[in-house]
């Protein structure tokens, strides 16, 4: 369920965990995270992506668009001397946050294929970890309120503490918290999704929401000639876009456990239902459906370009490197001519070696420049 984000210990930004021709031959538009999709003379008529049009833009998308904005202004109105600031600055031993910071990178070390942001890895393993089926709705609550506790400068154990160290130091506003933890409510009761707005919204929760939390910590350039929101809007996409990544590259596994990731609107288009996906047969018009749900991937890694050049120069190659190497993912599905029940879809180590050069290159590009 967990999409890698950024490399983050808990305050300083470390190293993390394609072509774009065919992409920019799918006549793709868009408004932020309103999306409408122009098939082809060759495609059907239906369009495959929902439209989300400004006139009648879905609770969803303005649920999600609220969240970017209230982070962007804790961004801009950060520092502060309000009460809510002070209260976060509590002042701690130095040996005691040292040994707190350390615990965390050891948890880095230990989860660094799978999730970095340790608070995420924590709230993750409620759900997926080894004490996930003593989980309930009174064990999130419990954490949503210690949540609270930490921001109001409260920790109840070390590990909180270099999290409330980390939001007296960084403009970390508390809603992505509060929204991950509603993506596991949703993952415990929830394993169908009707169309793209429910995934959509899930994919934010779940992922989009990291991105959020990782943007204040990297730091936005000083150079940077867009909007704050920008920046924050393209962190959202590129959540968005691996964890819609995840989503396919994971489609068997989830199928073992009962669980379709899928838009079932979109599936159904396409003459396939949750039996197809059982039964783990790679058809004809499952290539098809791929094919579109691999155009939407890439479509959000487009748009998340133009904020991984916006942040401070020692971030940009460590997201460019997760943005590349996630596309190639996307092209490995390709490769195993999208059998995705049986086969999984990895980036071998020399690959990912290769594509650090091209993540460096496009990392020393000017926040002035915008990519298409």
């Amino acid at each position: 369920m967990s999409s890698t984000f950024f490399s983050v210990s808990a305050a300083k930004p470390c190293n993390m965990r394609k072509g774009n021709a065919k992409y920019m031959s799918q006549r793709l538009f868009t408004t932020r995270a309103e999306v409408t999709y122009m098939p082809s003379p060759k495609q059907s008529s239906i369009p495959v992506f929902p439209e989300l049009t400004k006139a009648g833009i879905s609770l969803t998308d303005l649920r999600i668009k609220e969240a970017v904005q209230k982070q962007s202004r804790t961004h801009k109105s950060f520092p502060r001397d309000n009460d809510d600031h002070a209260q976060r600055k509590l002042h701690f031993h130095p040996n005691f946050l040292e040994e707190a910071y350390e615990r965390c990178r050891n948890i880095c070390a230990e989860y660094a294929k799978t999730f970095y942001l340790v608070w995420c890895r924590r709230t993750d393993e409620l759900v997926d970890g080894p004490n996930a089926a003593y989980m309930s709705s009174e064990v999130l609550q419990r954490w949503e309120e210690r949540l609270q506790d930490i921001f109001d400068g409260r920790p109840y154990d070390m590990l909180d503490a270099a999290l409330i160290d980390t939001v007296s130091k960084f403009p970390l506003d508390i809603e992505p918290f509060r929204d991950m933890i509603e993506g596991m409510r949703m993952d415990t009761r929830k394993c169908r999704y009707m169309n793209f707005q429910e995934l959509y919204l899930y994919c934010y929760y779940v992922a989009g929401t990291v991105g959020l939390m990782s943007v204040p910590i990297m730091g936005i350039s000083p150079e940077s000639l867009i909007p704050v929101k920008r920046v924050y809007d393209s962190a959202l996409y590129l959540g968005i876009g691996n964890q819609l990544t995840n989503i396919l590259r994971d489609v068997g596994e989830d199928a073992m456990r009962g669980r379709v990731y899928l838009p079932q609107d979109e599936l159904a288009q396409f003459g396939l239902s949750d039996k197809d996906v059982f039964s783990r047969k790679v058809t004809n018009r499952w290539r098809e459906f791929m094919k579109e749900q691999i155009t939407r991937a890439r479509f959000y890694f487009s748009l998340a370009e133009e904020g991984a050049s916006q942040l401070d120069n020692a971030s940009r190659w460590p997201v460019w490197s997760s943005l590349l190497i996630y596309r190639e993912i996307l092209d490995a599905i390709e490769e195993n001519d999208y059998d995705n029940f049986t086969k999984r879809a990895c980036v071998g180590r020399a690959k990912k070696l290769l594509m650090l050069p091209l993540a460096y290159t496009r990392s020393l590009s000017t926040p002035s420049m915008v990519f298409h």
